[in-house]
């Protein structure tokens, strides 16, 4: 049994006081971070100006500390002159943004002395009214409502009515398996919901309904193709709804859209075509998400081990002739998922080398081809003479990554900070370029595709 941090999802149905007052504590939490922004910045460009005089540094106008607690203790000192109607939400909505701009804060100063992985980090910005509506309660009356399962509890809001039930986390509170932490609120995919971070504890997973490895050869043509043979057909949500998605955009240009310059409000006629273009947008990210949930889950269920490759997906999108098909995809998406998955589940996640050359590499003897060109859909050896379908023989040759690669095994239990579990699935690991396997060490066997499999 393991500990871990799951959050539990839930779409509301507010009444419009409820709706009124959800927007009001996400405008709290976006005023408290502007508030805490300026502040902030105010009190370094200070200090800027005044090393320009030469001035030294114990001279300087005193640091403004950028912890929750310090931008907190500075929000509680001011708010009665700043925000005197500050009373009228929770102080927990004016906290969370104090601690997003902490985080922020933080985060572009570690990237800035290059403490922090990934890409450099600008300063943080203001947030517009446009921004997206959020805010988070972590102490309070917050969490599922007593009476039914239909319905949950926020502090300052009350009982909110639920789109769905809330069965599946009202049964693990109930047994005493799960303990709500915090619960966000915010607004999204044209609706109100509700996130729980809970932390729940895990039975012992089940085991493998097939068992072994699979390799997944992610694509364009199709999904997904499986070292087993089977291919996962795209089902193209994008592409599908591209008809209805382009009239709409057209009427939508023929109606009188906002103007700043001279502050030209949008005609009614143009909010409602908006309106119907988010719904659309928001049916192809449902079914999108959807798709690739039913898929991990599958494998997660049926194998002990899934191997993808690590994908540059950012470079793929670069190009302007597949950027929007590589984006329907959700290739992120689906590595996303299989990484929690695999972790929740005790299976193995293998991520293949980025420059490893799956679909270069002979099957068969283990030969890597010197080319191969993109429009080459059929893979054939030049050294043993193998055939096979140029996805397939990419994915066995992923499957291969799982016998070959180190297995290091990693619990995923909370370690000081509950919020901080494993980054990955158990047996998370980079597979390298296997060796060539002979022929001869290898015996021949049938899979549904009619070619031959040989596994090690």
């Amino acid at each position: 049994m393991a500990t871990v941090l799951q959050a539990y999802q839930f779409a509301l149905e507010p009444t419009p006081d409820q709706r009124a007052m959800l927007s009001s504590h996400c405008g709290a939490a976006r005023f408290a971070y502007n508030w805490g922004l300026a502040q902030v910045k105010a009190v370094m460009e200070q200090r800027s100006a005044e090393r320009s005089y030469d001035l030294p540094e114990d001279q300087l106008t005193p640091s403004m500390p950028w912890s929750a607690y310090s931008l907190r203790k500075a929000w509680n000192t001011a708010k009665h002159d700043v925000a005197p109607w500050w009373g009228e939400n929770s102080k927990e909505a004016y906290a969370s943004g104090l601690a997003n701009l902490a985080t922020a804060l933080d985060n572009w100063n570690k990237s800035r002395k290059g403490k922090r992985a990934g890409g450099k980090m600008r300063f943080p910005r203001f947030k517009s009214k446009r921004h997206r509506l959020s805010c988070r309660f972590t102490t309070g009356s917050f969490g599922l409502a007593a009476r039914d399962r239909r319905h949950v509890k926020l502090p300052r809001i009350g009982t909110v009515r639920t789109y769905e039930s809330t069965r599946t986390l009202a049964r693990h509170v109930e047994r005493g398996t799960a303990h709500i932490r915090s619960a966000s609120v915010s607004f999204h995919r044209g609706r109100w919901h509700v996130s729980f971070s809970v932390e729940i504890t895990k039975t012992e997973p089940k085991p493998a309904g097939k068992g072994g490895a699979v390799g997944v050869d992610l694509g364009i043509k199709s999904l997904a193709v499986l070292s087993t043979g089977e291919t996962i057909a795209n089902p193209k949500h994008l592409e599908v709804a591209q008809r209805e998605l382009r009239r709409l955009q057209r009427q939508a240009s023929r109606r009188n859209g906002p103007d700043k310059r001279p502050r030209k409000q949008p005609s009614n006629r143009w909010r409602k075509t908006q309106a119907r273009i988010a719904k659309l947008n928001i049916a192809i990210a449902n079914a999108r998400r959807d798709g690739l949930h039913k898929l991990s889950a599958r494998l997660v269920d049926e194998f002990d081990a899934v191997v993808v490759e690590d994908l540059n997906v950012a470079g793929m999108v670069r190009n302007h002739k597949l950027a929007r098909v590589v984006s329907d995809v959700g290739m992120a998406e689906l590595r996303r998922q299989l990484d929690y998955k695999t972790t929740w589940n005790g299976r193995d996640l293998v991520v293949a080398d980025r420059w490893y050359p799956s679909s270069k590499t002979c099957n068969d003897c283990g030969a890597v081809k010197t080319k191969l060109r993109l429009s080459e859909r059929t893979f054939t050896c030049d050294h043993c003479g193998y055939t096979a379908d140029r996805d397939l023989n990419a994915a066995r040759n992923l499957a291969g990554l799982a016998s070959t690669a180190s297995c290091v095994g990693t619990e995923n239990t909370p370690a000081g900070n509950p919020r901080k579990t494993s980054p990955a699935g158990n047996g998370y690991r980079h597979g390298k370029t296997p060796p060539q396997r002979a022929r001869a060490n290898a015996a021949p066997q049938g899979d549904s595709s009619g070619t031959l499999l040989h596994v090690s």
